[in-house]
């Protein structure tokens, strides 16, 4: 496995690294190249423990000794030669556009998306991401999924990169396990989970639906005593609007998290984790 020293930001064997900056991502769903990065060993162990193929990857000096002990179960993975590129902090941020604290980062191989019939064929609670823009909140809500009973995650066309390096990282990685796809011509695309049986439920603030909105704690033990067996679809809003009217109009319930102390609402991935937490616990 060869190791190169780098001395500047501008070598183009760093294409990746220097494309995928968190300003570059910022207003994409995904890159086009094909790649995502990889943020710390452990993400970078998981990630290849997945079955995910890594290109490269990027590390600080001081960082060369800590690795060697992931970097021969890479080889011993036949992966190839792949490139080792270490740097001092200094060319590592103005490379990445960021401070590279956590000491290393790997290019990986961005796998073929799941198609949605595989997803949903076997799912009997599953989660939709509505346009949630921020990255540390989709990772979070990926993490709460996969510890939770959830079995899979959509997400819409203008929803945040679960693969982003931030997202991965804050769902410890959770991405690679659970088993995510974008769902395509949202909101229309309800009427599809409906019919393939799911029942689909709007996650709202309080009272946020008017009188159609329903307590969690009720609508939970009602879902249990009465549709022990049915299939849901959770469907969770941006983190300032909340839900569209156009989801919240075509969703066959709507539930909010009843709230105190003129506490209007929580951070989605917060609510994500009660509601999650309130549904597996009357199930169990």
């Amino acid at each position: 496995m060869p190791i190169h020293r780098i001395e500047t930001s501008a070598d183009p064997r760093l294409s990746a690294y220097r494309d995928l900056t968190d300003v570059a991502l910022r207003k994409k769903s995904e890159p086009a190249s094909g790649v995502y990065i990889a943020e710390s060993a452990k993400i970078i162990e998981r990630a290849i423990a997945c079955g995910h193929t890594p290109v490269s990857i990027l590390m600080a000096d001081n960082w060369l000794e800590k690795m060697r002990d992931l970097l021969p179960s890479i080889s011993a993975n036949d992966f190839g030669d792949i490139d080792v590129f270490t740097g001092n902090y200094a060319v590592l941020e103005e490379l990445t556009g960021f401070h590279v604290h956590r000491g290393a980062l790997a290019e990986m191989v961005r796998p073929e998306p799941m198609s949605l019939e595989s997803i949903l064929q076997d799912a009997k609670t599953v989660v939709v991401l509505e346009d949630i823009v921020d990255h540390t909140n989709v990772g979070a809500i990926f993490r709460a999924a996969a510890g939770l009973g959830i079995d899979a995650i959509l997400v819409t066309p203008e929803c945040a990169d679960p693969l982003y390096r931030r997202s991965i990282r804050v769902s410890m990685g959770s991405v690679f396990t659970l088993p995510w796809t974008r769902i395509p011509n949202w909101p229309d695309s309800i009427e599809s989970l409906k019919q393939r049986g799911f029942n689909t439920v709007a996650i709202s603030p309080e009272n946020g639906d008017g009188a159609q909105a329903q307590d969690l704690r009720k609508f939970a033990t009602h879902s249990q005593s009465t549709h022990k067996d049915e299939r849901i679809a959770l469907i969770l809003g941006t983190e300032g609007e909340g839900i569209t009217a156009a989801s919240l109009s075509n969703c066959d319930h709507s539930v909010y998290i009843p709230m105190s102390n003129d506490v209007s609402s929580l951070n989605v991935a917060s609510a994500a984790a009660v509601v999650f937490w309130a549904l597996q616990n009357e199930q169990s």
